[in-house]
């Protein structure tokens, strides 16, 4: 499996604790954490580099819900996550945050299996296909003795590659069935709300 891409954080907030909460949370979580003081400044960033995680504070939202807006249609593939920094501490933060990032990685793992699986089944439909041609081409009367050689090289391949890609797909469903069945319960924090696919915004409130 390919590896996942490395994460980073970016933390919109007018806040002067916003660079604070930023260095707190690069040294908890091990990953860069940038701050954006405005909403312009926050597209500038988004435009340059791709983020994991994009962090906005309430009172950014509330007070321009239109710029809120288009800094999420420009954060790509990032978690959204709105948070009121008045309120919460930098433990809260960081909590939020690796929940985000540990959501971020679920989604890749889906997408990268997804993938696999559908350059597995085209793989194995042109292997088939081939396997299928060259016998095909052996029962033709009119192949010569050296040709039938080369073909029966092409086919004895054709089917060797199919059977190992047989045996991969079964070993990872197998796999996949291990860890669906050894998979821990998780609860959530009391008044912590899940998040779906990337553009579903959570809005953290404390109090």
């Amino acid at each position: 499996m390919p590896s996942l891409a490395p994460h980073s954080v970016l933390i919109v907030s007018p806040m002067a604790e916003a660079g604070t909460f930023a260095v707190s949370l690069a040294d908890t979580l091990g990953y860069p954490v940038e701050v954006a003081a405005t909403h312009r400044a926050g597209l500038a960033a988004l435009r340059r580099r791709d983020y994991s995680v994009v962090v906005l504070d309430s009172c950014m939202a509330e007070a321009n819900p239109a710029g809120a807006e288009l800094l999420w249609r420009n954060s790509g593939m990032a978690v959204p996550l709105q948070i009121n920094f008045a309120l919460s501490g930098g433990s809260r933060l960081a909590r939020e945050v690796q929940a985000a990032i540990g959501r971020r990685e679920q989604q890749q793992v889906v997408a990268l299996r997804a993938a696999a699986s559908v350059l597995e089944s085209e793989l194995k439909s042109t292997i088939t296909g081939l396997l299928l041609q060259s016998q095909l081409a052996l029962a033709e009367p009119e192949v010569t003795p050296k040709l039938t050689g080369k073909l029966e090289l092409v086919a004895e391949l054709a089917a060797s590659l199919r059977q190992r890609l047989e045996r991969a797909q079964f070993q990872n469903g197998s796999a996949q069935s291990r860890r669906l069945d050894a998979g821990p319960c998780t609860r959530g924090e009391p008044g912590a709300r899940g998040l779906g696919a990337p553009g579903a915004l959570l809005r953290s409130r404390s109090g």
